[in-house]
Formats: C-alpha cells, sequence, structure tokens
C-alpha cells in the first residue's frame, strides 16, 4: 500500500491500537485477533524487545494488515522500524528528523505534540497526522476541541485516556481517529490468548467510531437545511 492508501484506511477505521508484545507469538496473535476483529491496523511499541522481529513478520503477512511503530523518538530507531516493513511512525512528541526519515520513504509520519505550537511544527514538517499525546491529563476532549478551532484542517489523533467512556466524545470534540491502547488490547489479553475479549472490544469500539461519525454528519445535515 502506498502512504496515500495506508493514510486513507487509518482515517477509514478510525482506530489504531497501540500494542506491547514481548514475543513474536504474542504480536502474531495481536495481529490475527485485531485484523479479525475488523481493525486492520496496528501499532508496535518499538522499545519492546524483539519489536523489530514482529513488526518485520506481521508486515509479511497478507491479510492486508497494516503494522507500524510506536513510541520512535530518533531518525536511526524509524529508520530500523521501516527497514522491517513499518508502514508508519508515531512518536510521543515532535523530532523533526523522525518525520522527514518517514516521509523520505513514503511512509505515513504521525508526530505527537500536545502544545498548539508543537501542532503546527509538526502538520507543516510533513505529518500525515498529529497525534495529540497524552491527550486525558491536559483536558481530554475540550483539549481537542480548542485545538481544532485554530487548525480544522489538521487530523487529529487523540491518545492517552481513550476509552470506551471517553472515545464518543473525542470524536466530537473533532479527533480523527483514536489511539487505544490497553483499553482495547492490553497485554493480558494477548498473553492469556482472550480473543472473545479482544474481539468483543474492538466491536464497541469499532461502533462507538462509526455511530459517532454518523451522528456528526447527521448534525451537519441538518444544520445546511
Amino acid at each position: 500500500m502506498t502512504r496515500l492508501e495506508v493514510a486513507a484506511q487509518i482515517r477509514k477505521i478510525g482506530i489504531v491500537p497501540a500494542v506491547r508484545v514481548c514475543s513474536l507469538e504474542d504480536g502474531l496473535f495481536a495481529a490475527y485477533e485485531l485484523a479479525h476483529a475488523g481493525i486492520a491496523i496496528m501499532e508496535v511499541a518499538c522499545r519492546e524487545p524483539g519489536a523489530l522481529a514482529v513488526i518485520a513478520a506481521i508486515a509479511k503477512r497478507s491479510d492486508g494488515m497494516i503494522v507500524g511503530a510506536g513510541e520512535v523518538t530518533d531518525a536511526a530507531s524509524a529508520r530500523q522500524c521501516l527497514e522491517a516493513g513499518a508502514k508508519f511512525i508515531t512518536s510521543p512528541a515532535f523530532d523533526p528528523d523522525v518525520v522527514k526519515t518517514a516521509r523520505e520513504a513514503e511512509v505515513v509520519a504521525i508526530p505527537g505534540a500536545l502544545s498548539p505550537t508543537e501542532v503546527l511544527g509538526a502538520w507543516r514538517a510533513g505529518g500525515d497526522f498529529v497525534k495529540i499525546f497524552p491527550c486525558a491529563q491536559v483536558g481530554g476532549p475540550r483539549y481537542i476541541h480548542a485545538l481544532k478551532r485554530p487548525y480544522p484542517d489538521v487530523p487529529l489523533i487523540a491518545s492517552g485516556g481513550v476509552n470506551q467512556q471517553t472515545a464518543a466524545d473525542f470524536i466530537h470534540a473533532g479527533a480523527s481517529v483514536l489511539g487505544i491502547g490497553a483499553a482495547l488490547i492490553s497485554h493480558e489479553s494477548i498473553h492469556l490468548r482472550q480473543t472473545h475479549r479482544i474481539r468483543e472490544l474492538s466491536r464497541r469500539f469499532l461502533n462507538i467510531v462509526s455511530t459517532t461519525r454518523e451522528e456528526i454528519a447527521a448534525t451537519k445535515a441538518d444544520v445546511k437545511e
């Protein structure tokens, strides 16, 4: 898939699961369950042991799973993840060199940001999305809403504190995508091979995204009328 196709798929699904795995077997299990639950996207924390092997193995799958690298904080790490097959690179903060490395490889760049200044810098540097992290600790949905006023065209990913109770609020506030960790796929659910738990939570979050987007579209249509 091209960079634009990957970005479009991320927007369409509206969820990027952030996964921490300690073995290749755990990584493949998580990827399989997410893909079969309808979320064919998975961000692997690159700082975990064996993360590159997990990324490489998932990248070779033929089921359409899009694998990316998370917690990338320098260009050297970004290059390693890209060589392993990562289709997107996410960071907890904004590092221009990481964004540049991803864009030169024609791979989706998702820099992290918090302040309005960082959001603008990350967007102008070439970020395909800008991840607001940690989101809940600085106001949650209200903060996303505040950022969308000056930056209506910047696609924001809400990350940090997204759960079943807050997901709809983040989308209503203007988040294009939700970054979800343990609230969707925890280390325990992977370790214990809890297929039903992962698929049920995936179903719930997908339903929240689709239902909330439909509500927003209906409201906009009513306003136009």
